[in-house]
């Protein structure tokens, strides 16, 4: 279909380098900066008067400046400024690919009456058929309408309440989430994959969804796998254990145990993965009166001394290596929670 295409792989330090000067611009003008992708930032502004003497606006300008004189003059930046991270997104999204506006109690219905329901983020084409079954058809309509009936009528939780609050610029949407589930999943490179060629793609989830739970610092309780299939049938299988686990060999073990009563009849396999849940602290620095708990954990920090010094995958499965080279690290745009690992292995 493209016979001249040309297919160039993604860059992860070249990705790391810019954005770690991006970080670096945005915390010289507050230490409360937090970063929702690789490319997107929010900085709070609250108690910098005293060492920011410049309007946002003048920051705002200068940090797109800096960008082009610290990454390079071909570098753009939409920058939006308003009372929550909610309105200054939507206000950084009026004039891409390299605007600078501002949303505040002066301009917010004129703003307002020139989007539509779906520019606003969290509006997609099932919360607008909510808003439209209740007459709001409008942001400006939306911003008019009652907390009761926006939480009673429309969303039928407190979710309605909270869009009353984020309409009008009061911040609630700074807010931690807590890490629920540790995985990784993989569309196989092999339209008929043998038996081998799965597992070694299996082992290979296995063991980078072991090394996330123990870059995060917690292990896991639950197992979950899933494959889908190339006629379009889907399975999966979850269990909890009653013991917590961390180390690569155990959560391949027990996701082998799972994966091992996949139907067999269904064709080939398409698209394999595996998820950790029921997270808890760590416990791998806690010494156990078990010799052979004791070993495992010193024999998996090892292994990741090693392959920290040496390169990622130093040490490894042997099942693994046929998918090292094939199971590629994607640029992580949704969220930088495993950035700085990525980066490490890459």
């Amino acid at each position: 279909m493209a016979p001249d295409i040309v297919l160039v792989e993604s860059d992860p330090p070249k990705y790391h380098y810019v954005y770690q000067i991006l970080v670096d611009i945005m915390k010289s003008y507050s230490p409360h900066v937090t970063m929702k992708s690789i490319d997107e930032g929010i900085i709070d502004f609250e108690g910098t008067g005293l060492v920011n003497k410049k309007s946002l606006v003048e920051i705002g300008h200068e940090i797109k400046h800096r960008l082009k004189d610290e990454v390079g003059s071909w570098m753009s930046c939409n920058v939006g400024i308003a009372p929550n991270r909610f309105l200054a997104k939507t206000a950084a999204g009026l004039h891409k690919p390299d605007g600078l506006d501002v949303i505040d109690a002066g301009n917010l219905r004129q703003t307002l009456s020139q989007l539509e329901l779906t520019d606003l983020t969290g509006i997609a084409d099932r919360n607008q058929a909510r808003l439209n079954a209740a007459g709001i058809y409008t942001p400006l309509q939306f911003l008019d309408a009652p907390s009761d009936v926006l939480r009673r009528r429309v969303f039928k939780s407190v979710c309605g309440e909270d869009w009353y609050k984020r309409l009008r610029g009061w911040e609630i949407d700074d807010v931690e989430h807590g890490l629920k589930t540790v995985g990784r999943q993989f569309v196989l490179d092999d339209m008929r994959p043998s038996a081998e060629l799965v597992r070694s793609r299996l082992a290979y989830l296995c063991e980078t969804t072991a090394m996330k739970l123990r870059y995060k610092e917690v292990c896991a309780r639950g197992v979950f796998v899933y494959v889908r299939y190339a006629n379009g049938d889907y399975w999966y299988d979850r269990r909890m254990f009653k013991s917590s686990f961390y180390t690569n060999q155990e959560v391949l073990r027990r996701a082998l145990l799972l994966f091992n009563n996949r139907p067999q009849g269904n064709g080939y396999e398409r698209e394999i993965g595996i998820s950790c849940y029921g997270l808890e602290p760590s416990n791998i620095n806690q010494i156990s009166l078990l010799e052979e708990v004791n070993r495992e954990a010193w024999l998996t920090e090892a292994v990741d001394t090693i392959n920290s010094q040496f390169g990622e995958f130093t040490i490894t499965f042997a099942t693994s290596l046929g998918a090292k080279s094939t199971v590629k690290q994607k640029i992580p745009f949704g969220t930088t929670r495993y950035f700085e690992l990525l980066c490490n292995r890459a």
